[in-house]
């Protein structure tokens, strides 16, 4: 697309931030473009801020984006000429990606390089060199196969990211077959799997589909071709028992052939699944305790559900479980801890990812319209608001008590659809359900009776559910289709993605959802609110904002 400088939509500046002006016919194919190797900052009306990272720069390397097809890119959609200074620093971070390898040679672990340099400069590297077995030879050591992952760690951390081609034990063998009677495998589902495996230099990495467009199908699939003993981590025991029932109904494994360790049960099994809470326990014994479920048997893949969530315990026995398969599932890689260099030496690189527009356009997932409801404070709280401690703050904004009316008013509007009412504070959440007369799900509710509560709402003998973070990821409820989020997790990016996931399954009729945020005006909730709506924003979801008065 040849677009004259004039007109062209996007500013490189020399920090490698690049400003895209929204007003432009071409904005949203330089979105699209532009996702592929940069994460997307701030996104007020008109100039959208993307910066070109490291962690971002890499995951396109190894997806086999190259630094000039980048420069092309960027080239093609920027007002000015691009500085020297950026193709520098843009070629420098890119072509890192792989300058180190890890092979495997009969039993022994090696580090190459094509680089005689770069050798010297890894020995020179205290972090590095202390995994080194014996003194280089030329462009090529051997490693400590122990501690496969925390060389990797150590590599991204001076800027080296390597490419491990040092393979995967097999693991315990597992025969079954995919029940193709009862699911079709879609067009980005095949891709997915296929992506992971890459050619013998696959078999680990991240998928990242959007929420309902069937990421546990991937990892089901990708079980039946490696077709061997799988432990699969998951973020809740609902899920847990969402991936019993998908292994059940969709595979001819034999139902005492998988396995559930959880709080209530203690199974293992060819195919088990856990979650990571009963794995990061409380204290360091309990932990312990339960890391013995990565030996208990030769598992040949580790599948990580959810992998935005996965907690640091589970980092540190990850570190130890290279030669695994490891595939991780996530609806989006943001994570609000720092994190995210850890998913990628760990889990391994980006191997593939579907636009949430995309999906939406072929039907796949409900098309959404999102809203943020700007709201006044009650006079009444404006005082105790402007005194407040910073922290304090966000609170007594985000439990506004005018929040109900709209809430109200909303549920009036869609009085046939399937309404979650979504927040993070339990005592406003007690309060919404009791002027509602709407069943509450908390991290409290026993897990018997919040299954019973999501097949009531799935068979439609309920149309209102009022739920804490407990419903934030791998909830199947189909039917939902209106979500009302009346509080959130500060400036948590994931949260509100998955957050919208939970309407996004695609509805037979008008494949329609509606996502509303309810924020009050002037506050610290605000300035959050912007920035839990960054990914979405970047996925091509705008926020309509609407002022309304109780």
């Amino acid at each position: 697309m040849e677009t004259q400088s004039s007109y062209k939509p996007l500013i490189v500046q020399s920090d490698m931030t690049l400003l895209l002006e929204t007003n432009n016919e071409v904005y949203e194919f330089a979105r699209d473009e532009l996702s592929a190797f940069a994460e997307i900052i701030k996104s007020p009306e008109y100039i959208h801020t993307y910066k070109m990272t490291p962690i971002s720069l890499w995951n396109a390397a190894s997806a086999g984006v190259k630094s000039e097809d980048i420069l092309e890119t960027l080239e093609k959609y920027s007002k000015y000429p691009i500085s020297e200074t950026v193709i520098a620093r843009l070629k420098q971070i890119s072509n890192r990606y792989g300058r180190v390898r890890i092979i495997k040679d009969q039993d022994e672990l090696f580090l190459e390089t094509d680089d005689e340099i770069i050798m010297a400069q890894l020995s020179a590297e205290k972090t590095v060199c202390k995994f080194f077995i014996e003194p280089p030879q030329r462009n090529i050591v051997k490693i400590n196969s122990i501690f496969r992952g925390h060389i990797k760690q150590a590599l991204i951390n001076i800027q080296f990211p390597p490419e491990d081609l040092a393979g995967y034990s097999l693991g315990e063998r597992l025969e079954f077959n995919l029940n193709t009677e009862v699911f079709n495998l879609r067009d980005y589902q095949l891709a997915a799997v296929s992506a992971f495996r890459a050619g013998g230099r696959g078999d680990h990495g991240v998928v990242v589909l959007p929420c309902g467009a069937g990421k546990t199908i991937v990892g089901i699939t990708v079980m039946s071709r490696l077709k061997t003993a799988t432990l699969v981590l998951t973020t809740s025991i609902t899920a847990l028992r969402q991936w019993i029932s998908e292994l059940k109904s969709k595979t001819n494994i034999a139902p005492e052939l998988i396995g559930e360790y959880s709080s209530e049960k203690k199974e293992i099994k060819p195919v088990t699944i856990s979650t990571y809470q009963i794995i990061s326990a409380k204290n360091r014994e309990e932990e312990q305790k339960h890391f013995k479920l990565f030996s208990e048997r030769n598992w040949g893949l580790i599948i990580y559900d959810e992998v935005h969530t996965l907690p640091a315990p589970v980092f540190r026995i990850t570190a130890e479980l290279q030669a695994k398969r490891r595939l991780g599932l996530t609806a989006t890689l943001v994570r609000e801890d720092g994190h995210e260099t850890d998913v990628f030496a760990l889990i391994g690189p980006k191997r593939h990812e579907m636009s949430w527009k995309v999906l939406e356009g072929q039907g796949w997932i409900a098309q959404a319209e999102c809203f943020e409801i700007r709201i006044s404070m009650p006079n009444g709280l404006r005082m105790p608001y402007a005194i407040a401690p910073k922290r304090e703050k966000f609170r007594i904004a985000a439990e506004n008590p005018d929040k109900n009316v709209i809430v109200e008013r909303l549920i009036a509007k869609h009085h046939d659809a399937h309404i979650l009412v979504i927040g993070t504070y339990l005592e406003q959440l007690q309060g919404i359900a009791q002027q509602l007369g709407a069943p509450l799900i908390t991290g409290k509710t026993k897990n018997r009776e919040r299954e019973a509560l999501y097949g009531r709402f799935k068979s439609g003998e309920v149309k209102l559910l009022v739920v804490s973070k407990v419903a934030n990821f791998a909830i199947d409820l189909p039917d939902a289709n209106v979500a009302i989020e009346v509080s959130g997790s500060f400036g948590s990016r994931q949260e509100e993605a998955q957050r919208l996931g939970r309407i996004l399954r695609p509805k037979p009729g008008e494949n329609k959802a509606y996502f509303y945020t309810i924020v009050s005006r002037d506050t610290c909730e605000e300035e959050f609110s912007m920035h839990r709506q960054l990914f979405l924003t970047e996925q091509g979801y705008p926020y309509k904002i609407i002022d309304m008065e109780v």
